[in-house]
């Protein structure tokens, strides 16, 4: 099959699948991983798709990033209940950290709530979550890690933001995203915020990703861990179950804030 006819027919499956892998293609096609990997770039270079870990996703399924305020009033309820089953999951003398978002911002003000919860330690790149947490000084130590201001989600970027990260150990890190799905792992709209992730997630005892339903399901452009790295995805009633059931069955622990733990 000549070049231009193979990139035309790989455009066309992704309009009626969300994401392809390269092996599938490769074998779909019978050329080289390399020569798909190629063909994979050179579509993204003309936006027809967009390159991700392992494959591509269609560009109806890649998110436009939304600021701190756009974000903060959207599925309130849910992320509200998604904060409040992850607070429950603390216990004192834990050292936390919390990602930029609106949803561990949820989890924040719940474990404010916490009046039990004494001797945490909560780490934070996200300015409004700092803020959240002060009125739980001193029964908690609020650390922010220092770095370069990023306006639009009011959070905390490299350079600088993992030298204080890359010197401690992090019982529980509570990770937002942009997308989490089993054939791409946890993904996030912004580049220098999934590398923050990335590193986090790496340095805890154990991750849990919290985000509303609308997440479940979708991609985005940056790579933050593989649903393995995760120990449990906390999400809203709004979630797909098609989607909840594909993450549950490649081995991903998942809780519907909300609803009762079996």
């Amino acid at each position: 099959m000549p070049q231009v006819e193979r990139r035309d027919r790989i455009a066309e499956l992704l309009d009626s699948m969300a994401f392809v892998r390269v092996a599938e293609l490769s074998e779909r096609f019978g050329v080289s991983e390399v020569t798909i990997r190629t063909d994979l770039e050179t579509l993204d270079a003309e936006g027809q798709l967009r390159r991700v870990r392992g494959g591509a996703v269609s560009m109806a399924r890649v998110r436009r990033e939304r600021s701190y305020a756009e974000s903060l009033g959207d599925r309130a309820d849910e992320k509200a209940a998604i904060g409040v089953s992850a607070a429950a999951l603390v216990t004192p003398g834990e050292s936390v950290f919390l990602d930029v978002g609106t949803t561990t911002t949820a989890v924040a003000r719940a474990l404010v709530q916490r009046e039990d919860l004494e001797d945490i330690v909560v780490l934070t790149n996200a300015l409004p979550i700092a803020l959240e947490l002060e009125p739980a000084i001193p029964r908690f130590s609020v650390i922010v890690t220092g770095g370069t201001l990023r306006p639009l989600q009011h959070s905390l970027m490299n350079p600088l933001a993992t030298t204080l990260l890359e010197q401690l150990h992090i019982d529980t890190a509570f990770i937002g995203c942009t997308g989490v799905a089993w054939s791409t792992g946890v993904t996030n709209v912004n580049l220098p915020e999934a590398e923050i992730k990335r590193h986090v997630a790496g340095r805890a005892g154990r991750v849990i990703v919290v985000a509303d339903g609308s997440k479940v399901g979708a991609v985005s452009l940056a790579p933050v861990c593989a649903v393995s790295e995760v120990a449990l995805l906390i999400t809203g009633a709004s979630a797909g179950h098609e989607d909840l059931e594909a993450l549950e069955e490649h081995g991903l622990a998942v809780e519907v804030a909300g609803r009762a733990r079996a």
